[in-house]
């Protein structure tokens, strides 16, 4: 067996090993990741034994009982207690302990651009610069493998029926995903964390876009050239016209045009599916 570590914030009463919840399935996990959820076909089952002290063996697993549902609402209030309440500021949209969802209105702020092969003709983005340019509004999901990156088509708050849009920023994934590269992550996925993952995006040193990222844009002169026309006209509003729905069409990687039927996905999608 394996050997394992858990680490746990201290409370003033101590805490003390009184059970234990095994868990079944009717196949063996085919991932070297003992932690996954089971396969949605998959059938489970779980027990919660009493965990029995002695001073000779040590703590023992005793015979359990199947886990109920009364059981689960039990540890959850339980385990629940044990973290502190968080006051969500308005552009919170989603605090969980699994993801944490918000969202930024439209606005100019500095971009940092040293890109590894200006294309001839640029303006103010053919060397190293920092220049304030406009940002449509974003909306963010963030979970704890990654940071999903969107643009919204109005600067206001999204609901679940809100169409995302591809975000043209340009460490951001086709797929909504921001490319973390060496930026350091964020250790929490609370609240206090927004500004954290908010400087990993937009305090970074963006050098070329993605793979596909060209054509998350409608128009002429690609994604870089129309960041350094912003740039160089010191524009205060971006064109969000100029943005793609964002869908989960694999093929939006090849061409926009076979994308096109695809349906836009929405927020409330997002949320549904666990991000990403």
């Amino acid at each position: 067996m394996s050997d394992h570590s858990a680490h746990f914030e201290a409370t003033a009463a101590g805490m003390v090993l009184t059970s234990a919840i095994l868990l079944y399935q009717n196949d063996s996990p085919r991932s070297p990741d003992h932690y996954a959820t089971p396969r949605p076909d998959a059938h489970a089952f779980a027990s919660l034994h009493p965990v029995e002290h002695s001073d000779e063996s040590g703590p023992t697993i005793a015979a359990g009982t199947p886990l109920t549902r009364a059981h689960l609402r039990q540890w959850s209030e339980a385990l629940g207690r044990a973290a502190p309440p968080d006051i969500l500021p308005h552009d919170v949209l989603v605090a969980h302990s699994d993801m944490l969802a918000w969202w930024t209105p439209e606005q100019v702020r500095p971009a940092y651009f040293n890109l590894s092969s200006p294309a001839a003709g640029l303006g103010p983005l053919r060397q190293r610069t920092i220049v304030p340019v406009p940002y449509p509004a974003h909306l963010f999901i963030a979970t704890r493998r990654a940071l999903g990156v969107y643009a919204l088509a109005q600067s206001q708050r999204p609901t679940a029926e809100t169409r995302l849009l591809h975000s043209p920023i340009l460490n951001v994934f086709v797929d909504g995903s921001l490319c973390w590269g060496n930026i350091p992550r964020p250790r929490t996925l609370g609240v206090s964390a927004i500004p954290e993952f908010e400087r990993a995006l937009f305090d970074s040193w963006s050098t070329h876009p993605n793979p596909g990222q060209e054509r998350t844009i409608t128009g002429k002169g690609g994604l870089v050239k129309l960041w350094d026309d912003l740039a160089e006209r010191e524009a205060t509003r971006f064109p969000v016209r100029r943005l793609r729905p964002f869908t989960r069409d694999r093929r939006q990687n090849n061409s926009p045009k076979s994308a096109s039927g695809a349906k836009p996905v929405t927020f409330g999608q997002l949320v549904a599916g666990g991000s990403r």
